[in-house]
């Protein structure tokens, strides 16, 4: 498998301070904010590691983990496929412009997202 940590996100009724408060933590910056409703936080130059994301959710659902893994693959159904296969159980199929990922859970029902950039993604779902 070829895949790679590329994001964390964390689920947050109010993202902005929050992700403010990480950048300032981590000697980071805030690199991109979608309309307040998710907002992507570098760490400090040469730090590596993967971006923080805070995304807002107006009432954490009950039994959802507050925070996810944003896994990266160059092809995403082989390894959506895969992971299945090794026993994840598929959620949901989302995209938006240029991006598309399946929501899976691990066998402990931990959600967690598969994604990978996608020309033809248009629609936010």
């Amino acid at each position: 498998m070829a895949l790679r940590i590329d994001m964390v996100t964390v689920d947050s009724a109010d993202p902005r301070p929050l992700a403010q408060w990480w950048a300032q933590a981590l000697d980071g910056r805030v690199v991109d904010e979608h309309d307040g409703w998710f907002i992507e936080v570098v760490p400090q130059a040469g730090a590596g590691g993967p971006v923080l994301a805070f995304q807002k959710v107006d009432d954490p659902t009950p039994g959802k983990n507050r925070l996810h893994l944003d896994l990266g693959a160059t092809d995403r159904e082989a390894e959506v496929a895969a992971l299945v296969a090794a026993g994840a159980t598929p959620v949901g199929e989302h995209s938006a412009p240029g991006y598309r990922w399946t929501v899976l859970a691990d066998p402990q029902g931990n959600q967690f997202c598969v994604g990978a950039p996608d020309a033809s993604a248009t629609d936010v779902s």
